[in-house]
């Protein structure tokens, strides 16, 4: 987990295009999602987070997006669970 806040954009930029950065998310709404997600697009870049995997982002008690995650936001809401 890497928060915006504490890389620069050069870096960012490239662990991006290396893969090593795959998912956004709200450090303060524990949501996560795509990196393209217009949503995540909006927030405020000390709240924004990154993560490697969706995986990552479940260990650290994130929640699916219910935009761009909508499938898994309605099982996660429906369940507590993705």
């Amino acid at each position: 987990m890497i928060r915006h806040s504490e890389i620069s954009d050069i870096d960012l930029r490239s662990k991006i295009k290396q893969q090593k950065i795959c998912f956004g998310g709200n450090r303060k709404l524990k949501i996560y999602g795509t990196l393209s997600c217009t949503s995540g697009k909006k927030m405020k870049r000390e709240n924004r987070i990154f993560f490697l995997s969706e995986k990552e982002a479940k260990e650290n008690g994130f929640r699916p997006c219910g935009h761009c995650f909508r499938e898994k936001y309605q099982r996660w809401k429906k369940n507590g669970t993705i």
